[in-house]
């Protein structure tokens, strides 16, 4: 089994807050904006550095995604950032005009996503934003797994020309993945080769992924652990390879069931290679109130569900 180590538990909003400044260092074009969240989006080191290239916005994301999508058309690249439930929920209408319609070169920065957020609750988490993302035209959709990641992703995203949606979190994580390791948008990661079962997983879920594979080896049982950064693009020459060597999968998300990664996938397998297809995610519920890994575990996204999950998919084989 190829071994991935926890070097240091960091937050990935962090390392977009890296990725932004070193991606404005090499890029004079790119400027920062937010919706009163400089800090909470780590953008602090941005703003410091190019006080002129960063905008407060105030609590009002509509107008920033309008500003976003005028700065575009000058040719800046512009990333937005705010709480992932405000800056797609909220202001979905002036995305989908402004930015996708127009296929402006906006950049979607989006920090507190998903249940991890914790002790906030359930309106300032989100389980659908990838879903809404999705459906927009030509909008990418990126949703690393740790903080490295997170950097390269962020780099990544500014080299893209078009509109561009990044995930990330605010609980600190294992950070596993190499620092230098290129990012390359549309592309998956075989993290862990396996025989016997896929585990197909994107952000935090890709080392309770890792976590599972581990703990289904101890029994004897073969898992491939696929890190989907990119759902949209989605690799699906890189699923169907897996699945055509381990015959099932397991997709495990963040996210609710409609609309997230799980859904690309099965739509994936149900056109082009029918195999049996077991999913981890939250189903369709909003978020509560609670610690990171107790909203993991209640809503069944830890590695102990998804290795349960995996034997479940092996069963149906």
């Amino acid at each position: 089994m190829k071994k991935y180590t926890d070097t240091g538990k960091k937050d990935t909003r962090s390392g977009f807050g890296v990725g932004l400044l070193k991606a404005g260092q090499a890029n004079p074009n790119v400027v920062a904006l937010t919706a009163d969240l400089k800090g909470s989006l780590k953008m602090d080191a941005f703003a410091a550095e190019f006080p002129e290239r960063f905008i407060q916005c105030g609590i009002a994301e509509a107008n920033m995604v309008g500003a976003a999508a005028g700065l575009a058309i000058t040719g800046k690249i512009p990333f937005i950032g705010s709480f992932a439930e405000f800056v797609t929920g909220r202001v979905y209408d002036q995305i989908r005009q402004e930015v996708a319609y127009g296929c402006t070169n906006v950049k979607i920065a989006s920090s507190h996503a998903g249940i991890t957020l914790g002790e906030d609750g359930a309106t300032h988490q989100t389980m659908e934003d990838i879903a809404l993302m999705r459906a927009l035209p030509g909008m990418v959709v990126l949703n690393p797994c740790d903080f490295n990641q997170t950097v390269q992703a962020t780099l990544a995203a500014a080299k893209y020309n078009g509109p561009v949606y990044l995930r990330f979190g605010r609980p600190s994580v294992p950070n596993f993945t190499p620092e230098d390791e290129e990012f390359v948008i549309g592309k998956a990661i075989v993290m862990n080769p396996g025989t016997d079962v896929t585990l197909i997983a994107t952000g935090h879920t890709v080392w309770e992924s890792l976590l599972a594979a581990e703990a289904l080896e101890a029994e004897g049982i073969s898992a491939e652990v696929l890190d989907i950064a990119t759902i949209k693009p989605l690799d699906e020459k890189a699923i169907l390879d897996s699945l055509r060597k381990t015959g099932c999968a397991v997709v495990a998300e963040e996210h609710n069931h409609a609309g997230g990664l799980g859904e690309a996938v099965a739509g994936v397998l149900a056109a082009q290679l029918p195999r049996p297809l077991v999913f981890v995610n939250g189903e369709d519920k909003f978020g509560q109130s609670g610690t990171p890994a107790a909203l993991m575990a209640a809503y069944g996204l830890d590695a102990a569900h998804i290795a349960e999950a995996a034997k479940k998919a092996i069963a149906r084989k």
